[in-house]
């Protein structure tokens, strides 16, 4: 199969497959690796790799289109893709503070091997880095030592790239690449959550294990991480806005199915002769419209070289996700039982679209950030 050609067609063929076993990888929790290989065969773990590195050369905007497309069929497997995508949309970029031999690696081994790779950066104390705080874990000298959740992906990645801090005097803190084979490194399966069940995002504990001084990626003061990367926060909204407004559109696309095939006694005819549901159904495609517009011009800028400034992409995923969450909680509303039938996937959309507040950045943190900006503040 040609990907190089056309990954987006090969993104929604694999996708219909996908979504007839999703189902039942959310209902035990099961880590998707049959996908997984299915998306390394089809060569859209590296989609985003550069040429030269035997990748793809995507950017951001036919990387936002894989990831939804995918998201529709199971979005536990798009967003361990996601993750992915958004690592190689960063290292390889100009002025990357990556040794450029590592990172070369690296997207030779997603280019070949579909090698996964993903950020660990939440903790139980700290919670999210970006809202501030010292990680608790350390490394000392050449060892690391300390506990990751909710990290998503680790039965299947290769690499972890762990954010923790140097236990010099004035402590610098940033990313260390990690092999997810590496002595000392285990994975405790704590996943159990109301939606990407099969997304694998469990902790992972560190107990001294060894990482080489050229395997610190990125270390800076403290204070040098609290201004947002714009490409950083650009990738990561838009592959997070595309993979939610994907679930969606499956909500959208059964619930046209359910209104043609259910005919009411009382009726006499489908649901979908019934005005009352064409407004419905056409303000969710306003919305879905409205979720393609901002993703596609958030992506056109990014890959121009232009990202705008973080808060703007924020406002990308922040309303996309919203619209979204509206469309599906929409549908599931007109649907009445049928829609929280475990028998029906509506219930399952239900369940992972509303992930989206969870994810970085949160609602109320982009709101926070934008006020401050126009405030000068």
């Amino acid at each position: 199969m040609n990907t190089a050609a056309a990954p987006l067609d090969t993104a929604h063929t694999i996708a219909e497959r996908f979504a007839a076993g999703a189902a039942e990888r959310d209902h035990t929790a099961a880590f998707p690796h049959a996908p997984l290989a299915a998306l390394r065969e089809a060569g859209l773990i590296g989609i985003s790799v550069p040429e030269r590195l035997g990748g793809g050369g995507a950017g951001l905007a036919r990387a936002a289109q894989v990831v939804g497309a995918i998201g529709a069929g199971d979005p536990a497997v798009a967003l361990v893709l996601a993750m992915t995508l958004l690592q190689h949309g960063l290292i390889h970029r100009e002025g990357t503070p990556w040794p450029r031999a590592l990172a070369d690696r690296i997207g030779r081994e997603a280019a070949t091997d579909g090698a996964l790779i993903n950020a660990l950066r939440v903790e139980p104390d700290l919670g999210t880095p970006a809202r501030g705080g010292l990680p608790a874990t350390v490394a000392r000298r050449d060892r690391l030592t300390g506990r990751k959740i909710y990290s998503t992906g680790a039965p299947g990645l290769a690499y972890g790239l762990v954010f923790a801090r140097t236990d010099e005097a004035e402590p610098r803190i940033g990313n260390f690449l990690v092999p997810m084979s590496s002595s000392g490194l285990r994975i405790e399966e704590t996943w159990d959550h109301l939606g990407l069940r099969a997304s694998g995002s469990h902790d992972v504990v560190f107990e001294d294990v060894r990482v080489p001084d050229a395997y610190a990626v990125d270390l800076r003061r403290p204070e040098e991480w609290r201004r947002p990367d714009p490409l950083q926060q650009a990738w990561s909204c838009a592959l997070l806005a595309a993979l939610y407004d994907g679930v969606a559109r499956a909500a959208q696309a059964w619930f046209a199915t359910f209104l043609h095939e259910r005919v009411p006694g009382s009726l006499g005819a489908p649901l979908a002769s019934l005005p009352r549901f064409h407004e419905a159904v056409g303000e969710n495609e306003r919305l879905l419209s409205v979720n393609a517009r901002l993703v596609a011009s958030l992506a056109a800028e990014t890959d121009a070289g232009a990202p705008p400034a973080p808060q703007e992409a924020g406002f990308v995923k922040l309303t996309v996700t919203e619209n979204a969450i509206q469309a599906v909680q929409r549908v599931s509303e007109l649907c009445g039982n049928a829609a929280l039938s475990r028998k029906n996937p509506l219930e399952r959309h239900l369940r992972d679209v509303l992930c989206a507040r969870i994810h970085w950045p949160q609602g109320d943190a982009v709101r926070v950030a934008a006020g401050r900006v126009a405030l000068g503040l």
